[in-house]
């Protein structure tokens, strides 16, 4: 997919079917955009600063401040992978039950040629067998000593918008702004589903924010 396809994923399109229940796009947060401090994010960065040009997957949709801030920080080759839009539209064509073999087909990467994989909190959207999926995928392309960063909720939501997470570099926080589309629930999974789940990686390190998230940092053994 090129860079020029991806920007033209996002907006509804009239001829997309309505998502279950006839509801539109999940309204935005209401106030400010909030900027919260990462833990986890300056522990993945340095688990990759000594690996030469890396190469990255972001699950996040394209921002020019974040693509910019691992140029500088990492010199790497940075893949852009907006899953939210692919959820978006599988829920919008009500075909959520083929999510699991879009993302088990999506990633052309060779087996190993991944040195790290930026999830923010894209697993809170997939059903277990579609989180299962695109797990084995991560753990698939991943190096030996490759890094994942994912934020995982710790209660369950019925519906909420998709999240944009901007890299705010002073103060290595992080700006939570509003992702357009449907949006949908919210899934919890337990750390010991999170560890079986990708089987291949060990947990490095674990953060439990104030506002309930977990920020967990995998690791591949070498």
């Amino acid at each position: 997919m090129s860079f020029t396809d991806l920007l033209k994923f996002g907006g509804k399109r009239p001829d997309e079917p309505a998502p279950p229940g006839g509801r539109g796009d999940a309204p935005a947060p209401k106030g400010p955009e909030p900027v919260i401090q990462s833990k986890a994010l300056p522990k993945f960065i340095s688990a990759l600063s000594n690996r030469e040009a890396p190469l990255l997957i972001d699950f996040g949709p394209v921002i020019g401040t974040n693509v910019a801030f691992f140029g500088e920080h990492l010199g790497c080759k940075l893949f852009i992978e907006d899953l939210a839009t692919e959820i978006d539209k599988h829920t919008r064509a009500r075909t959520r039950d083929l999510l699991p073999e879009t993302l088990a087909k999506r990633f052309t990467q060779v087996d190993g040629a991944v040195d790290g994989v930026l999830c923010w909190d894209i697993f809170d959207f997939l059903e277990v067998p579609a989180a299962k999926a695109l797990a084995r995928e991560i753990v698939r392309v991943l190096k030996p000593g490759g890094a994942v960063l994912g934020f995982f909720c710790t209660k369950a939501t019925e519906r909420v918008p998709f999240t944009k997470y901007e890299i705010v570099e002073a103060s290595a926080s992080l700006r939570h702004r509003h992702h357009p589309g449907s949006g949908g629930p919210k899934f919890v999974l337990q750390n010991r589903d999170i560890i079986k789940m990708f089987d291949g990686l060990a947990v490095s390190e674990s953060f439990l924010l104030k506002s309930n998230t977990r920020e967990i940092l995998l690791r591949k053994r070498a």
